[in-house]
């Protein structure tokens, strides 16, 4: 057994196989505990790991609880060491990390398993060449291997160094046709990094080497230094580590950077500095570029933003509006021309989702497309192309030609296994089955996406949009809403969203409001329909004949029957009648 410590993405994915498996199946209290003392822990609050606490958080007891008489959290702590114990000695044998909940206490601890399952027996002249299995590495996607690939990598007696000269030898082979594909693939534009393709070879015969090939999904480094000595500093550096984790557009390394900056090498390696702020209680954070010290942002959290109960909504803000595609970061990355071909394409997406047109959409997919063509390894990849696949299905783009849901769903599948703890891949499966009807579905991997990483506010949108559209407006809009007020900058379907949901609870007041912010975008007959609504019931009647003009020459068909826009859209039966009787009432449609 390995002790270095797993990085949080493993531990992750492994939690939530655990929490899968047939073992964890049968017990509802085990699956509770071991999600809360993982996710609690690895939030930074280890410490606050108590018997009385978990008693109330997990089990629901009141502050009357007595450890002393009632034994529920020491049981159920037993019983969960032993269904862990029976997981990795059976059907997770094979799991690349394992978790373990130590006696004495409640707070979990994390081993890289190296384990090999039984060959013959070795003579003491071959044990010094015998392959390991490889540990995982540090921040890497894991997924548990079957029981035969484990055995496959252990060499049959008296081969290993044969095996070795095998294995560089066909691993240099690899490398030269891949090398070789990517040349034919990408011409001059050198693999979609900006090198220069003949000059790779180039050098690679100049050195008799091979020379590494371009980090096209590679995504920014983000570290964490905190430089303050309180408590106010140590609970946002927790807030950050937890929100950081949970990003799939950044790898978090989860330690300091411990070396002079490299121009070069750290060219998009990012710090977030937690500082003293200029008043006690104060706490300021800074988003520095390692490379060049710049000052990309910059914000103060006043006492009243570090108490336990705002601190991680403040986060979320400063988070989402710094790690995701259209962020501070992304944006820092492509104004300074060093985009590789992964965020060059997530920036293409979120400019799509800013600028819905077909120009945008197939500028999005064809980079994403060229990266899967590569045999890309980012579920994010994947993920992305399932969310625009459904949008040239819906909104019937000229390309992909041949759009279908089915497809979508190809992608989607692929994300999820390339990324089970990725909630951009939860959101996509989300989407899907919303299109396809599957209202209960579709909030499940939308309510698990924004549990896997509770701090990005577009996952929690994607969670409020889902529940309105299944029509649990009480439940969606407030969830909506709120990723709304506190985002500088979002995506034209949450206002839509928001748009719904407030229409259907009678507040045409943040309705109206919420039309208003789709202003800039008129290729959506629906977004148009909804300016209408909203214009006539602010009494604005000359903008409202604009608008059905507007609507009657853009959308012919769909303003003589609305109907069959939203039904064709799977919207809930008591949406589409009000939206059709609040069109109806401004000239657009029969009303039937």
């Amino acid at each position: 057994m390995h002790h270095a410590t797993p990085a949080a993405p493993a531990v992750r994915e492994t939690l939530e196989r655990l929490l899968a498996s047939e073992t964890f199946g049968r017990s509802e209290r085990a699956r509770k505990l071991l999600r809360y003392l993982v996710e609690r822990e690895q939030a930074g609050e280890a410490d606050k790991l108590k018997g009385f606490s978990i008693a109330m958080d997990v089990f629901g007891k009141d502050g009357d609880f007595d450890p002393s008489t009632d034994a529920v959290v020491r049981v159920q702590a037993g019983r969960l060491r032993e269904l862990l114990q029976h997981y990795f000695a059976n059907e997770g044998i094979a799991e690349p990390v394992r978790i373990a909940i130590p006696r004495g206490g409640y707070v979990p601890s994390y081993e890289l398993n190296a384990i090999r399952l039984p060959v013959e027996p070795e003579t003491a002249e071959h044990v010094e060449t015998v392959a390991t299995v490889p540990e995982p590495l540090e921040g890497a996607g894991m997924v548990a291997r079957p029981a035969s690939f484990m055995s496959s990598v252990v060499p049959e007696p008296g081969h290993a160094l044969r095996r070795h000269l095998q294995f560089f030898w066909a691993a240099m082979a690899l490398v030269i046709v891949m090398l070789g594909v990517l040349i034919l693939r990408q011409g001059s534009s050198a693999l979609l990094a900006g090198g220069d393709a003949a000059s790779t070879v180039e050098n690679a015969v100049a050195t008799g080497s091979i020379a590494p090939l371009p980090p096209i999904e590679a995504l920014p480094l983000v570290y964490i230094a905190v430089k303050a000595n309180s408590a106010e500093a140590r609970r946002v550096a927790a807030s950050l580590r937890a929100g950081l984790s949970g990003f799939d557009t950044v790898n978090f390394i989860g330690r300091d950077a411990d070396s002079p900056p490299d121009p070069v090498a750290d060219a998009t390696s990012f710090i977030f500095d937690v500082l003293p702020g200029p008043t006690t209680g104060d706490v300021t954070l800074e988003l520095q570029s390692v490379a060049t010290g710049r000052v990309l942002l910059s914000r103060n959290l006043l006492a009243a933003d570090n108490t336990p109960s705002a601190v991680e909504d403040r986060v979320a803000d400063i988070l989402s509006s710094a790690v995701p595609a259209s962020g501070t970061i992304y944006n820092y990355i492509e104004q300074s021309g060093i985009q590789n071909g992964l965020t060059e394409c997530l920036r293409l997406n979120d400019k799509y989702y800013l600028d819905q047109s077909a120009r945008t959409h197939e500028a999005a997919y064809r980079c994403l497309e060229n990266l899967a063509n590569l045999d890309a390894k980012s579920s994010l990849v994947y993920s992305e192309l399932a969310s625009l696949h459904l949008e040239a299905v819906t909104d019937h783009y000229a390309y992909p030609p041949g759009a279908t849901i089915e497809q979508a769903m190809l992608f989607a599948h692929r994300a999820a296994q390339m990324g089970p703890t990725s909630p951009y891949a939860h959101r996509a499966y989300g989407y899907l089955y919303a299109r396809l009807g599957n209202s209960d579905e579709s909030i499940r991997w939308m309510r698990k996406a924004h549990e896997l990483n509770p701090y990005d506010l577009s996952m929690a949108a994607a969670y409020g949009y889902g529940l309105i559209f299944a029509g649990k407006y009480s439940q969606g809009t407030p969830i909506l809403a709120h990723a709304v007020e506190i985002s500088s900058a979002h995506p034209t379907w949450w206002d839509y969203g928001l748009f719904v949901g407030a229409f259907m609870l009678g507040d045409m007041n943040r309705a109206t409001i919420a039309s208003d912010a789709l202003r800039p975008t008129a290729t959506k007959s629906h977004y148009l329909a909804a300016r209408l609504i909203g214009a006539k019931a602010a009494g604005r009647d000359q903008l409202a004949l604009n608008l059905a003009d507007e609507l009657a020459a853009k959308f012919p068909k769909f303003a003589a029957d609305p109907r069959a826009t939203f039904a064709d859209r799977r919207y809930p039966a008591d949406l589409t009648d009000r939206l059709v009787e609040a069109l109806h009432a401004a000239g657009i449609g029969s009303g039937s």
